[in-house]
């Protein structure tokens, strides 16, 4: 995807791309492509495939909310700011949180934020979900991740963050069997699904999903558990059995 081709793709999204975003679109990749030759980042580092798979892939959040309406976002495992740093590129008045485990991910996205002149309500925490949720219970209008786990797991740790009538909104390739498996998951935490947006990334027609999640009731404080444990009895394991004893 070359420059041309992304601008006329983020028109069909309805989002018009200005001098000033190319700019710090260029700024990101340039040092995007610098730091992983020392440090790993991602494995897509040519530049038409960062604009497809990294750029405009992260913008398709556009499709299931209109961002001018919300004020917070969390991009949960947000690695090389995807899709949560190209989001503040282009939707500056959003409060824009970044979190991620991994130090060396979290000093690239501080040096790029300050490369981009983007530090105003740019929040980049090393932390962990499980821990950052003493901090952040309730309080986010959009909670959003890209490739980070499967749904059923990516739900504990996302839907507690959201506020009540807040969205969870993951962006996924296919879906199909992990929306099956976590249909009561989705329940147990408070959500309820209201619909999937399904597409084609444009030029390699490869699947992305959307599923839309919003936030109904008030997820039990329990949740999220310590990830060992989500991993080794993810939820839907044990609405499973409860539901086997009733």
């Amino acid at each position: 995807m070359n420059k041309k081709e992304f601008i006329l793709e983020l028109s069909k999204l309805n989002i018009k791309v200005t001098n000033k975003e190319l700019e710090k679109l260029e700024i990101y990749y340039k040092f995007l492509k610098e730091y992983n030759s020392h440090t790993n980042l991602t494995s897509i580092i040519e530049k038409d495939l960062v604009y497809l798979k990294h750029f405009y892939d992260s913008l398709t959040i556009n499709k299931a909310l209109d961002l001018y309406k919300h004020e917070t976002l969390l991009d949960i495992g947000t690695g090389a700011g995807f899709p949560g740093m190209v989001i503040k590129i282009f939707y500056p008045h959003l409060k824009i949180t970044l979190l991620d485990s991994n130090n060396k991910k979290i000093m690239f996205l501080k040096q790029l934020a300050e490369k981009l002149d983007l530090k105003d309500n740019l929040y980049i925490i090393n932390a962990r979900s499980e821990d950052y949720i003493k901090e952040k219970r309730d309080y986010f209008d959009i909670v959003t991740s890209r490739g980070v786990a499967d749904l059923k797991i990516l739900l504990e740790l996302s839907l507690p963050f959201a506020k009540l009538e807040g969205y969870v909104v993951p962006l996924k390739g296919n879906i199909k069997e992990e929306l099956e498996s976590s249909k009561k998951v989705i329940d147990l935490l408070g959500g309820k699904l209201l619909k999937v947006i399904n597409f084609k990334l444009p030029f390699e027609n490869s699947n992305r999903n959307i599923p839309i999640i919003k936030k109904k009731c008030l997820t039990s404080p329990k949740y999220p558990r310590s990830y060992n444990l989500i991993i080794k009895k993810h939820l839907n394991l044990k609405v499973n059995a409860i539901l086997d004893k009733s």
